[in-house]
């Protein structure tokens, strides 16, 4: 075995997913994935299908792994309420810890995936630019939890932690709860169908805000460097694409990318909108032959809902992140038509 074994929990989701194929892609690393399904990504590396919130089966499966050196965590469990979603996620963190920790005598680092909630983006108007420093909010938020058990878990001892807060993380990977990039699309493409002009469907407010996007390939990247970058041992940094936007800038090239015209603003619930809407993508995907994902796989209508009812700015600082040596940075335009591009090229959407 090489002296790095990165051991990717979520490998299957938007985050875990392009962490595996830079891993696979970059090499010099031994690689355990762990998800429930197998992951779609060529290459080399080991997959186990380990139930993190089981503690038996993490120790049944994860326990004789004695190589891993570097953890990323990237599993998320969504649950009703803040409290389940606690007990869920800190649980499955505690019992991957658990079950690593004593067997891997090389263990190095951990890697945590947050993000911009830690600062209350979700529950309205927050300081912004959010920085590190920034106090906690008073609603529980199973990122603190999961960040105090590893600080706490991590005194003492040899290896280090780092978190890394994104946010609206942008690729693909079916079934993901919390993917923007999809939303978008799949509703362009119903949208056209029936020959609708491309409406932003957000809250007025909404249109005109300034917000922010990660995209997954960046992520992966600034994850491996923080998790092998000496100066955020033990560190929480923003990580964004770097550039903010509104959506009434950035709309109407979405809306022409697919060839469609940018309807007017106006608010529609994409969960109720999409909720007899099945029918509808099975006929585009027989018309173009694309990938037979399932629709109620395909997009969270839900997230974006949530996404385009914000009427505040959503803006991460990132200067810390420019302090400790991570400067790389990305259109947010360039990147939606980019993944855009990559869907059609996959028969995702047409």
């Amino acid at each position: 075995m090489g002296s790095r074994t990165a051991l990717i929990t979520g490998a299957t989701g938007v985050v875990g997913r392009y962490l595996l194929k830079h891993l696979v892609q970059t090499g010099g690393w031994n690689i355990v994935a762990v998800s429930r399904r197998t992951p779609d990504v060529e290459g080399k590396y080991e997959h186990l299908a380990a139930d993190l919130a089981d503690p038996a089966d993490c120790q049944r499966k994860l326990a004789p792994l004695r190589d891993v050196s570097h953890v990323f965590f990237a599993a998320y469990l969504e649950k009703p309420t803040p409290q389940e979603a606690v007990a869920a996620n800190l649980g499955m963190l505690r019992n991957l810890v658990d079950a690593i920790e004593p067997a891997s005598a090389n263990l190095q680092h951990i890697h945590l995936v947050e993000g911009s909630k830690w600062y209350g983006s979700h529950l309205g108007p927050y300081k912004t630019p959010a920085k590190e420093s920034d106090p906690r909010v008073s609603q529980t938020m199973f990122y603190y939890d999961q960040q105090d058990f590893l600080e706490e878990r991590q005194r003492g001892r040899a290896w280090t932690w780092s978190a890394i807060r994104p946010h609206t993380i942008c690729g693909f990977a079916v079934g993901n709860p919390m993917n923007l990039t999809m939303v978008i699309a799949v509703y362009a493409a119903i949208c056209k169908e029936l020959g609708l002009p491309l409406s932003h469907p957000g809250k007025p407010g909404n249109y005109h805000t300034l917000y922010q996007a990660t995209d997954s390939a960046l992520l992966s990247r600034a994850m491996v460097w923080m998790a092998t970058s000496p100066q955020c041992a033990n560190q929480a940094v923003n990580v964004t694409n770097g550039d903010l936007f509104r959506w009434s800038s950035l709309w109407p090239r979405i809306a022409q990318y697919f060839g469609m015209e940018a309807g007017p603003q106006r608010h529609i619930n994409l969960e109720q909108f999409m909720a007899d809407k099945a029918p509808v993508w099975e006929r585009i995907v027989k018309k173009h032959g694309l990938q037979p994902n399932r629709f109620e796989e395909i997009a969270a209508w839900q997230f974006g809902d949530f996404v385009f009812s914000a009427q505040w700015d959503v803006v991460s600082d990132m200067v810390k992140a420019r302090s400790v040596g991570w400067c790389e940075a990305l259109d947010t335009e360039e990147m939606f038509l980019r993944l855009f591009g990559e869907f059609r090229q996959n028969k995702i959407i047409p």
